[in-house]
């Protein structure tokens, strides 16, 4: 199972310098842990939850489409306006420090955002890719794929990197796209660039809308929950079809969390070829349709379809997942995200944002980060394990949730 350790951001929107987790071996990093599988950021309205999470889509999307494009997805407004206040002229900048396995040697990559001084348009400044040698536990990483604006060289193979002469290759790059989604379609003989690109590409950032998920698909199997759920009708029918075990669990599942739900099925109507899901209410003798279903038992039977994918994405972000459920579900629901979590194979990455004191009860110090406003206007973060009284008052049987609403963890 791919991991990230740790993510540092710097200069997107409220987001100055914000690092979550360990980034590599460096002596500043000397005394963090890794990401939890599960880790959550709390905080109150308006300190940069939405820009953690938009940063991940950030990136994902740059992975697909050029960095122009990428910067005008989902209402970001442009670079100018992702750019944090006051660095206008400087780069908005990511590091990932993730492991493809617990048995795989680390790899860092770098990348620096900024504007073209010609055109204005957003361009790659720099980008790279870094590990260490094998049998190395300790030294600097060293590159296997570093350019600046387009230009520089890629060490091919397994094994290639910065100091060998076999291998190496110069390349010239769009430097309005990344070069690993480029490079990974373009060198086939560096296993860990098309690694990497994929596991980027096979982020799942949940942007589901009640909605959307209410739409009626037409017919045809799919594997996997879009990003908006606007497709739930399809993966029900490929699960029924190809995977009828995970299916009853998932039946079973949202029977117990969702009181009066006792059976759901999909509906081919054969004159249209539209595709309906059928919740069969015990209070009724007709079922409902999606379009009839409340936002939150939509919502609760998506999640489950994500995170009972038999296939599922490797690293998993989910914003507020809260809105719209009971407060009392969502101890259940967490239990049922640590039960999908984890670092064997088959098992995802879950990183949420909330402010619901419900949820935040039936979490552990560790998985949770808080973020804050600093006096300049920029978020600051600290993993709540770290703040010596709160973790005091957790072992002496205080409820995390409780000391969140009551502004002890805000402090």
């Amino acid at each position: 199972m791919a991991l990230i350790e740790g993510i540092a951001i710097k200069n997107y929107r409220a987001l100055k310098n914000v690092t979550l987790g360990r980034i590599g071996t460096d002596a500043r990093y000397k005394n963090a842990f890794p990401l939890t599988p599960l880790t959550v950021v709390i905080g109150k309205n308006g300190v940069g939850k939405s820009s953690i999470f938009d940063s991940f889509g950030f990136l994902s999307d740059c992975m697909e489409m050029d960095l122009e494009s990428a910067c005008n997805m989902r209402g970001r407004g442009g670079f100018d306006r992702l750019v944090s206040s006051g660095a206008e002229t400087e780069c908005i900048s990511f590091t990932v420090y993730y492991r493809e396995s617990q048995r795989d040697r680390p790899i860092t990559y770098e990348v620096s955002i900024g504007k073209d001084e010609k055109d204005g348009l957003p361009i790659v400044m720099s980008e790279r890719l870094r590990q260490r040698r094998k049998g190395n536990a300790s030294g600097r990483p060293l590159s296997f794929l570093y350019l600046e604006r387009g230009r520089g060289n890629v060490w091919l193979g397994d094994d290639g990197l910065e100091g060998d002469d076999f291998g190496k290759k110069d390349v010239v790059m769009d430097p309005h796209r990344l070069a690993i989604a480029s490079l990974a379609e373009q060198i086939q003989d560096n296993p860990r660039i098309y690694k990497f690109k994929q596991f980027i590409r096979s982020w799942y950032l949940s942007y589901f809308t009640p909605d959307a998920a209410r739409q009626i698909p037409q017919a045809g199997v799919q594997k996997h929950l879009n990003l908006h759920a606007d497709n739930m009708g399809n993966v029900v029918q490929y699960l029924s079809r190809n995977h009828p075990l995970v299916f009853q669990r998932i039946l079973k599942d949202i029977a117990e969390k969702i009181p009066g739900i006792g059976k759901i099925e999909s509906y081919q109507d054969p004159i249209n070829n539209n595709l309906y899901l059928l919740f069969k209410d015990k209070g009724f003798a007709k079922p409902f349709t999606q379009m009839q279903m409340s936002d939150g038992t939509l919502k609760m039977f998506c999640y489950l379809l994500l995170l009972n994918d038999p296939d599922p994405a490797p690293f998993i972000c989910i914003e507020e997942p809260e809105n719209g459920l009971y407060h009392k579900l969502l101890g259940t629901f967490v239990s049922e995200l640590r039960q999908h979590t984890g670092t064997q194979k088959g098992n995802s990455q879950i990183f949420i944002t909330t402010h619901q004191p419900y949820m935040v009860d039936a979490l552990e110090p560790q998985e949770v980060w808080i973020l804050k406003k600093n006096s300049c206007g920029f978020s600051d973060i600290v993993r709540v394990s770290e703040i010596d009284y709160v973790r005091e008052m957790v072992d002496e049987g205080q409820p995390l949730g409780a000391l969140w609403y009551s502004d002890y963890l805000d402090q």
